[in-house]
């Protein structure tokens, strides 16, 4: 334990010492992850530029149009009258969609025949689009309905009788975990934690070949009697209680700062951050047994980490890509530490949930650190080899 502790204090005074390490493991993590959360500061897409087309002109339309104006989403700009002229302004950027109502729509809703209301939307711009979709499907659905209801209620018929016509399927809809579909609370944290998991295996790539570059792998090996054991060991263990620093950083100080995350989770957050660490730092010692050469780890450690974001299924679900792409993901932890993130923080379910991505993270643990002992303590062993060469040339 005495060796083990020297090389854990020899870590951190190097991890202080070297750019290398300071700057990727103390310093940028502070200021990359609070610029994750000031990018998406307001939270969400509000007062999205919309334009209307009204050909009908008729007390349903005008009702219609004021009901838009009340929703936050949209923010009604420009009126139009004709569809290359909505075109033109999504093609200039200065709307993103656009509802046409057509002649004749009230005439068509009080006959009991379907009226054809046409939405215009920038799919280029995927997310503004698809929140345009919703409050104005929302509005016409209601709208179209409360019209009919209106007119069945001028002819005497009583309101529930009048509204079981109109509106014969009512539909409860509930939005968990992100009601609001608030973007700093759903994609800053897998931003920060896909950093982290860079972060991670970056540093960690560094810890034992960089001993080569700073020419200290001797003075490694004469402190810990020659055993890749102990230095993995204490090595590990100095850059998880530096990884914990940053999980104190994130749960403790850019969370509550910008009033994100589930604080009732922190303490499931820290036992599936700690997984991810340890699954995260045997990937990167792996790296850095198996490569002398500090550039090529790194090119390794950069082609590895860079799509995990993409692959994990954080934006787009991993069982609608093509197998090759679900076989990568499956190859990185950052994706069952996110299906666990999800379960145990996000809908604060309990940790049982969670069980399965916890065994496919120890699984990295368990394969990665004893194969870097391995090509470690063949390092080494070189290592000892080459002194005794030079001393016996001197």
């Amino acid at each position: 334990m005495q060796i083990i502790s020297h090389i854990i204090l020899r870590e951190w005074k190097r991890i202080l010492k070297l750019p290398v390490f300071y700057l990727v493991m103390l310093v940028i993590p502070g200021l990359l992850f609070s610029f994750y959360a000031l990018i998406y500061e307001q939270k969400d897409a509000k007062h999205l530029a919309f334009a209307i087309w009204d050909d009908d002109k008729s007390a349903v339309s005008r009702q219609l149009i004021f009901l838009l104006e009340q929703r936050e989403t949209l923010q009604i700009t420009r009126s139009v009258s004709t569809e290359a002229e909505v075109k033109d302004l999504i093609q200039k950027g200065e709307i993103l969609g656009a509802v046409h109502f057509p002649v004749h729509m009230q005439a068509d809703i009080y006959s009991r025949h379907p009226a054809n209301v046409t939405l215009y939307t920038n799919a280029a711009s995927l997310v503004p689009a698809k929140l345009v979709y919703k409050a104005v499907a929302e509005v016409i659905i209601t709208g179209s309905s409360g019209a009919v209801l209106n007119k069945l209620m001028k002819t005497g018929m009583k309101p529930d009788r009048a509204m079981a016509l109109a509106n014969p399927i009512k539909l409860n809809s509930y939005q968990l975990y992100n009601s609001n579909y608030n973007y700093q609370e759903y994609l800053v944290p897998g931003l920060i934690t896909v950093g982290m998991q860079m972060i991670l295996i970056i540093s960690s790539m560094l810890a034992l070949n960089y001993e080569w570059k700073t020419n200290t792998m001797q003075e490694l090996y004469e402190l810990s009697n020659g055993s890749a054991f102990l230095v993995i060991t204490g090595k590990t263990i100095a850059h998880l209680v530096v990884s914990w620093l940053n999980f104190f950083l994130i749960a403790f100080v850019i969370f509550p700062f910008f009033g994100i995350g589930v604080w009732e989770a922190t303490g499931k957050f820290f036992v599936m951050y700690t997984l991810l660490s340890v699954a995260c730092l045997g990937i990167g010692m792996f790296i850095s047994a198996l490569f002398k050469d500090v550039m090529l780890s790194g090119d390794v450690a950069l082609f590895y980490t860079s799509p995990a974001f993409v692959f994990s299924g954080f934006t787009f679900p991993r069982w609608a890509m093509p197998w090759y792409d679900q076989y990568y993901a499956t190859i990185m932890p950052y994706t069952p530490f996110l299906d666990a993130f999800f379960k145990v923080y996000y809908m604060n379910l309990p940790m049982r949930y969670a069980q399965a991505d916890i065994y496919k993270l120890l699984l990295f643990a368990a394969v990665m650190f004893p194969t870097a002992l391995i090509l470690f303590q063949r390092q080494f062993n070189t290592s000892k080899n080459e002194q005794e060469v030079r001393t016996l040339a001197n």
